[in-house]
């Protein structure tokens, strides 16, 4: 275990701000740290996986590559995985799970390929364990195996994370289809107000005023005050057999440390006004993000009002960067909340203006949608000049919608659906000009 490979996945879009990440928090360039498709590839020690799990917002896993070798069918796969050590890393006393993913496959099944690595690894603890293998928990089991299969390649790895790490273990209250924590540190990133390689936020405010269960500002808050993603979870590495606690206690003891007196103010005074704000239309989500923010540790960090974002003024005198996963779908009203169906932000993640106007909804119902944003356009023009919004969206028209020029766009992906991080520059309306007028003196 001296010398590892790892390899973390993300989301698409994310392997360049992960690799920042990546080199922001372990030193790691060059050979040591290459980007792939899907992720990047790593090589470190025992303290990387450690550093890696407890740090990192955009990486899905951290994965141990175990071996890897050209296969052509099921038998290549059984072969492959009998090669490989289990029980240097867990017991036959232990349950397991493998997970499978390819990609251009010529397998037909990937449910027997799976079963197939299953049965190499019980057979090859059974004839190391004196007959004794381990069971298979597909639900909550110790160690989680991982496979992949190119055209010609399989690759197995040992996942040393667990439970995915979007889930930072703070999460309790959410709405409808919330925002995945990865995903907002991948915006954070995107929009530069994180800047993962530094390890350093941007001095200006971040709002958010549609910010649901409070997803991107808890996010942002922790990156303030320097909080760990994992600082509040249990990891898949903790039942591996490499595990010292000792080790693993004291980088959290270090990680501790790290994070600036401004959390609860210095000698007793009071912390500094909060320059992370949210804000939402439900106040039933205001509700399940301050308890999220008071579960993560930023409740002092942040400032959370209910509002509509049509109505609501800056939170700041000092303009800043608005991001924001808006509304968008299906019968938005113009007051900016969703109409009586209540599924705005999930059709937002599903479906588009278009496809409702498909399904037979009316021009009234499907044209509600772009007067929400027509709106919200107009009013950030009266209210928000000098702020940059940064808005995600699958809907590549939305510039169209909000009248509005986007001066940079961020593929990025929300699950599988491919998106747009669009970034808009807000300067003040300009004041009309009556016919025959005679403008001012210069």
């Amino acid at each position: 275990m001296n010398t590892l490979t790892l390899f973390l996945p993300c989301a698409g879009g994310v392997e360049d701000f992960l690799a920042d990440e990546v080199h922001g928090l372990t030193g790691l360039a060059g050979q040591d740290l290459l980007t792939l498709r899907g992720g990047v590839r790593v090589r470190g020690d025992w303290a990387t996986v450690l550093r890696l799990n407890l740090h990192s917002r955009l990486a899905q896993r951290v994965l141990i590559e175990l071996a890897q070798a050209p296969y052509q069918g099921e038998q290549d796969l059984y072969a492959l995985a009998s090669s490989v050590a289990w029980e240097d890393w867990f017991s036959a006393r232990q349950s397991f799970r493998v997970d499978l993913t390819a990609q251009a496959s010529p397998l037909k099944s990937l449910k027997f390929a799976t079963l197939r690595i299953k049965d190499a690894v019980a057979d090859r603890f059974r004839a190391q364990a004196g007959g004794v293998r381990p069971s298979i928990d597909t639900q909550r089991p110790d160690v989680r195996v991982q496979a992949h299969l190119s055209a010609t390649d399989a690759t197995l790895y040992i996942d040393t994370s667990g439970e995915p790490l979007f889930k930072r273990g703070w999460r309790q209250d959410k709405g409808e289809a919330p925002l995945k924590e990865t995903l907002a540190a991948a915006m954070l990133a995107a929009c530069g107000w994180w800047q993962p390689a530094a390890r350093s936020v941007s001095p200006l405010p971040l709002y958010d005023p549609c910010c649901g269960s409070g997803t991107i500002v808890i996010e942002a808050a922790q990156l303030a005050l320097g909080l760990p993603a994992g600082g509040q979870r249990r990891f898949g590495f903790e039942r591996l057999k490499g595990f010292d606690a000792g080790q693993w206690n004291a980088m959290k003891t270090e990680a501790g440390r790290a994070c600036p007196a401004s959390v609860s103010g210095q000698n007793g005074s009071e912390p500094p006004a909060p320059r992370v704000f949210g804000s939402d239309v439900a106040h039933r989500m205001v509700d399940f993000a301050q308890r999220n923010a008071a579960r993560a540790g930023v409740a002092a960090a942040v400032q959370l009002r209910g509002g509509d974002a049509l109505q609501r003024l800056p939170p700041s005198d000092q303009p800043g960067v608005m991001l924001l996963n808006p509304p968008y779908g299906e019968r938005i009203a113009a007051a900016g909340v969703a109409g009586h169906k209540a599924r705005g932000r999930e059709a937002f993640q599903s479906g588009t203006l278009a496809h409702q106007r498909a399904e037979g909804q009316s021009a009234g119902d499907v044209n509600a949608g772009d007067e929400f944003f027509q709106r919200l356009a107009a009013h950030w023009k009266s209210h928000y000049a000098g702020w940059s919004a940064w808005l995600l969206t699958p809907d590549l028209k939305l510039p169209g919608r909000l009248r509005l020029k986007e001066t940079r766009r961020v593929p990025l992906w929300n699950g599988p659906i491919e998106c747009r991080l669009f970034k808009f520059e807000l300067t003040a309306r300009a004041p009309r000009v009556s016919p025959g007028a005679v403008p001012p003196a210069t």
